[in-house]
């Protein structure tokens, strides 16, 4: 039987996948995780054959989730779940090891080809989104997108900025300092070609960073 941990803080999503994995008669009934402690507790303790997890909890970013997960299981398979389809997203999931990403609105549809394609050591993503990363990754391209100048802990700082969150707030989110946020909010600034923090958030919310941050 296959045994799938599900880690998503919301209660709907969590039943929908579910009901849709409860289907199939080589499926065990999945588990579930509501935070990215509860998942990586739950990783650590259990045996599991595929985590279906997040790319965010109120508790923690599920790509830092994923990154603890690949150092304490570097073989479990980690499908990625969103509400976004862009690129940068799945590219920042894919790098930190995820072994697919699908957009929590394809999933009816998806979801168990996702499931047998990363089990069976492949990766996966929808053909729609697999277009555009192509297009992303284009070798000729002379000039990169601002998004793609960021790092990943500057990514975050910028989603959250989207959401109206203060540097002092951010530093208490992400257990950082201050000060190292707002080094990261001045290089936010220099790399998009901004100068205030409104822009920033206006341009997150414009680049469509959070829905679900």
């Amino acid at each position: 039987m296959i045994r799938c941990l599900i880690a998503d803080d919301h209660p709907i999503v969590r039943s929908g996948l579910r009901g849709l994995i409860q289907q199939h008669s080589d499926m065990a009934e999945p588990a579930e995780a509501t935070t990215g402690a509860e998942a990586l507790e739950m990783v650590r303790t259990g045996t599991w054959d595929l985590v279906i997890l997040d790319i965010n909890f109120p508790d923690a970013s599920g790509i830092d989730v994923l990154r603890r997960i690949r150092h304490l299981r570097p073989d479990l398979p980690v499908l990625m779940l969103s509400a976004h389809a862009e690129e940068q997203f799945a590219m920042r999931s894919l790098r930190a090891g995820a072994s697919g990403y699908l957009n929590k609105q394809s999933a009816a549809d998806e979801l168990i080809v996702a499931i047998r394609r990363v089990l069976a050591g492949r990766r996966y993503v929808s053909g729609a989104l697999a277009e555009r990363l192509a297009a992303a990754l284009d070798p000729t391209a002379t000039e990169r997108e601002p998004l793609e100048t960021l790092s990943d802990r500057e990514f975050q700082v910028l989603r959250l900025m989207g959401v109206g969150r203060t540097v002092s707030e951010i530093a208490e989110s992400l257990h950082l300092s201050v000060k190292t946020v707002s080094t990261y909010r001045t290089r936010l600034l220099e790399k998009l070609s901004l100068k205030t923090t409104a822009q920033l958030a206006a341009f997150a919310i414009r680049a469509g960073l959070v829905d679900d941050a």
